[in-house]
């Protein structure tokens, strides 16, 4: 029998009655503190311009008063994620809080296309060169040309001059419609041609965000293995540069409560996170680290003989392993054919484009980071607009904190959410979650799973954006009928959409509506809808911990033992040549198991798991018979009611988009 449990903050977690479950302690929404985002490799950046484009969008969108009250009354607190500052002149900035490692090809611009790396904002440009005189011979320089702006990027660097020209009095007070690039020709531009993740970023970075690998005299392309990466980070003064940018963002925050880390795991930057992830252990010991580890389908294919399918599946293993080891949360995403699964039934991808893969993805993280962004009312307060805010420990700890101590979450994502209608659609939100995470069985019927889910902006089906309370009622019928159940679900909801900003990619299909409603008939015609034709989109997420993840997990221990620890593995020099010893291997495989076994023993049994056993490989010190999953459940468990508004607007101006990039101190 399913009831529901108050929260001080006025939330309802979703339990079995059978089962018992406590509150979340009130210091978990005690207040909300700074967060570090930390990007690494390239489509973990791709993921990442499309992140800040929405949180640019939302900013730009709250400051017009002309707006719907849905984005006026976000109930974001964006200084978590966000600094203020001040440049030289004393214009005040507002920066992400954010550290993004690229990689840089000489003698031609890296990662970063048309953007430099120190940004715009403070007109710094690279040191000169020395006084020092090293060398009395002839010197050559050679230096490739600035890349051109795109148009997306001119009209911005317009409407800002113009910004800057109201301010002093000298506006040219030219309309939309007598400007020279035009919103359908900046779609265009970057559905057909989009190189960089800057090619399409609206926002001004701090001069200490932008870090590019630089001397490694390779292509991108090369860079492909956690063995060809595995010594980028330590090599030369890269990785004390890294900690140092990090460092600056951390020692300038009052409380720092945690590191949202993005990391594309297909290559080398797994290795170069993974470094910089165990200093980050070290320095910052009790600070937890949650980590989306991302990969492109583009990444994934190719495979064309025997070793190099070794190649890959050792890459993958030794990548998780390494990354989940310093993660207190970590979550795969990415899969090898997103625009053939069903998370994809309403979107138009094309796999081989990042910037449509990385919309999907982005839009995603955006909706499951909601909770511990949130601005938490009152322990006897509710919210018109938001429900279900934590802070990031609590967020992290309610799903990694029980019994199973499991690490590693599923995501779920429904783009967009169905409407709140009768039963039958009650069940297809359900329904319509499909995960993002490759390699998870479906269907599993696990009793101890642990939910977070985030709604916001649900239509009903009139159209109209739902009420917190519709939303609640809503989710705690489809429970109430289901045959299987998580042992809770925290449920987190607000009003206001995700906001569709200029430059994302035209991805949805014919029966996605101006404000994200699924149409009963398609509009007439072929031809994807981007932002001139969708404005905002409801979005239901959902973070489980499920042993639908054992899959996942058993792939990479089994690969592990069959190509490197069995006695002539065919990995196993492969391995060596990756600077990996032995002893190091076993504990490495002894760590996944006992994740697969924290989830459960008896899933271990039915999948023949156990014989996976490092022991059985002929190191009796590294045996994997004592896994003892550790009883701590999370003493405490609920939210408070706080969240975002919500309601579809059609500001779709780059200026009206831009109101909030102030800049960086």
């Amino acid at each position: 029998m399913v009831k529901k449990i108050g929260g001080d903050g006025g939330d309802e977690l979703i339990v079995d009655e059978e089962r018992r479950i406590t509150l979340v302690p009130v210091y978990w929404l005690a207040a909300m503190r700074e967060i570090v985002t930390v990007q690494v490799g390239g489509f973990a950046n791709f993921i990442g311009s499309h992140f800040w484009n929405f949180q640019d969008e939302l900013l730009g969108l709250a400051s017009d008063p002309n707006n719907d009250p849905v984005f006026r009354n976000q109930c974001l607190n964006m200084d978590v994620l966000y600094r203020t500052g001040e440049t030289q002149q004393g214009v005040l900035t507002y920066t992400p809080r954010l550290v993004s490692v690229g990689f840089q090809v000489f003698p031609i611009a890296g990662s970063l296309g048309s953007m430099s790396s120190r940004g715009v904002l403070y007109n710094e440009s690279s040191p000169g060169p020395s006084d020092v005189v090293t060398w009395s011979g002839s010197v050559s320089t050679h230096a490739s040309a600035p890349r051109k702006k795109n148009l997306f990027l001119q009209r911005l660097y317009e409407e800002e001059q113009e910004s800057f020209s109201m301010i002093n009095g000298t506006s040219s007070g030219k309309s939309d419609s007598q400007r020279e690039i035009q919103d359908k020709d900046i779609v265009e531009l970057l559905d057909n041609h989009v190189e960089f993740w800057t090619d399409f970023s609206k926002v001004h970075y701090h001069p200490q965000s932008l870090y590019e690998l630089g001397g490694l005299w390779m292509d991108p392309q090369d860079f492909d293995n956690y063995g060809i990466g595995k010594d980028a980070f330590s090599e030369g003064f890269r990785g004390e540069e890294i900690c140092e940018r990090l460092r600056f963002f951390v020692e300038e925050s009052d409380h720092i409560q945690g590191f949202q880390f993005v990391v594309d795991d297909s290559g080398g930057f797994s290795a170069v996170a993974a470094d910089l992830l165990e200093n980050i252990a070290d320095e910052y010991a009790n600070t937890p680290v949650l980590l989306f580890s991302v990969r492109s389908p583009s990444s994934q294919m190719n495979l064309r003989s025997r070793k190099q399918t070794i190649f890959r599946e050792l890459h993958d293993t030794v990548s998780f392993s390494r990354l989940a080891s310093f993660s207190k949360l970590i979550v795969p995403v990415g899969l090898p054919f997103l625009s053939e699964s069903k998370a994809s039934t309403f979107l138009r991808i094309e796999n081989e484009k990042p910037y449509h893969c990385s919309a999907v993805y982005a839009a995603a993280l955006h909706s499951a980071t909601l909770p511990y962004r949130m601005e938490p009312v009152g322990p006897t307060a509710d919210s018109f607009d938001v429900s279900g805010a934590v802070d990031f420990n609590g967020f992290v700890q309610m799903l990694a904190g029980q019994a199973r101590q499991n690490t590693v979450v599923i995501l779920d994502a429904a783009m967009p959410a169905p409407a709140l209608n009768g039963k039958q659609h009650e069940q297809s939100l359900l329904g319509n979650l499909q995960p993002l995470t490759p390699e998870v069985s479906e269907d599993v019927e696990d009793l101890q799973a642990v939910e977070s889910m985030i709604i916001h902006g649900a239509l009903r089906s009139d159209g109209q954006r739902a009420s917190i309370f519709e939303v609640k009622e809503t989710v705690n019928a489809i429970y109430g009928h289901a045959i299987t159940r998580p042992v809770f679900c925290h449920l987190s909801v607000a009003r206001c959409p995700l906001p569709i900003p200029l430059p994302y990619p035209s991805i949805f299909g014919n029966l996605v509506g101006q404000y994200g409603e699924l149409l009963n008939s398609p509009f007439v015609g072929s031809s994807p809808r981007g932002s001139l034709e969708v404005h905002s989109i409801p979005m239901a997420v959902r973070l489980r911990s499920s042993s639908a993840i054992l899959p996942f997990l058993e792939n990479r221990l089994g690969n592990l033992r069959r190509y490197g620890l069995q006695r002539g593995a065919l990995g196993a020099e492969l391995l060596r040549n990756w600077g990996f010893a032995d002893d190091e291997l076993y504990d490495m495989g002894e760590m996944l198991s006992k994740m697969a076994h924290r989830l459960s023993a008896h899933e271990l049994s039915a999948h023949g798991l156990s014989a996976h056993g490092l022991s059985a490989h002929g190191s009796s010190a590294h045996g994997l018979s004592a896994h003892g999953s550790s009883a701590h459940g999370l003493s405490a468990h609920g939210s408070s009611a706080n969240g975002l508004s919500a309601h579809g607007s059609s500001v779709h101006g780059i200026s009206a988009h831009r109101k909030s990039a102030h800049g960086a101190n």
